[in-house]
């Protein structure tokens, strides 16, 4: 059974009642692809309102890119189960896991969590043991199989027009230190870890990189995750 939390919100990283719809079968496209060959892969993906797509269509979801991105490459990459909400921390995500009950054979598994936990000032070392928690229970949906999980970096929101007149310089260290920890526990996991705060920080004065919200971020600059995903998703299924 397919699992998608789905939430709208205008601003911020706040909580809101959740909805359920399915993930979308496939999304636009102006030429004809070959069908993916292959047996099929599902694919998981886990986090917050990055991983949700804030503000953006479903077929906008860096994950559900990267599914189109995959297949018109011939991975047979299945359109992403979600369990994701806008305004979630490490903890929340946890409990939000345990309430879905997924099942533990995903042939593919993200996660991308954490920004929440240094918005509200959480302590590092909280996250560290929360989201070290969350890679084991990520590597047990992914059948047991750390080379089947690989883990997104915490995008710079200090970087986004929302930003302004925030102390940006301090929220970037932060970030740092916060993927930092991410990265060390992906290493002792055996588990892909993904760098997208880059591209983040590239996105500053580029409105188009963003939602109207000016926080969250757009199709076309979630493409570029999706996009440096493919490579990394590639060398995990072969």
């Amino acid at each position: 059974m397919r699992i998608l939390l789905f939430i709208l919100m205008i601003l911020g990283f706040g909580c809101a009642k959740p909805t359920v719809e399915p993930a979308p079968a496939s999304g636009p496209s102006t030429t004809p692809i070959p069908p993916p060959s292959g047996p099929a892969i599902s694919f998981l993906s886990l986090g917050d309102s990055y991983t949700i797509g804030e503000g953006v269509p479903a077929t906008d979801r860096w994950s559900v890119q990267l599914a189109r991105m995959a297949q018109a490459q011939g991975l047979n990459l299945q359109m992403p189960d979600i369990i994701a909400r806008t305004g979630w921390t490490t903890g929340e995500l946890q409990a939000a896991i345990q309430a879905a009950n997924p099942p533990k054979n995903y042939g593919l598994v993200s996660l991308l969590i954490g920004v929440n936990n240094q918005y509200r000032g959480l302590p590092l070392a909280s996250y560290q043991t929360e989201f070290r928690e969350l890679l084991q229970k990520a590597i047990q949906l992914a059948g047991g199989r750390p080379g089947r999980v690989f883990v997104l970096s915490i995008p710079d929101w200090g970087a986004s027009p929302y930003a302004r007149g925030r102390d940006q310089t301090k929220i970037a260290a932060e970030i740092d230190q916060f993927n930092a920890v991410a990265k060390q526990e992906c290493q002792q996991a055996g588990v892909a870890f993904l760098d997208i705060t880059g591209f983040t920080r590239n996105a500053a004065g580029d409105a188009s990189q963003f939602t109207m919200d000016g926080l969250h971020y757009s199709g076309k600059h979630m493409a570029l995750w999706a996009n440096a995903a493919v490579p990394v998703v590639q060398g995990l299924v072969k």
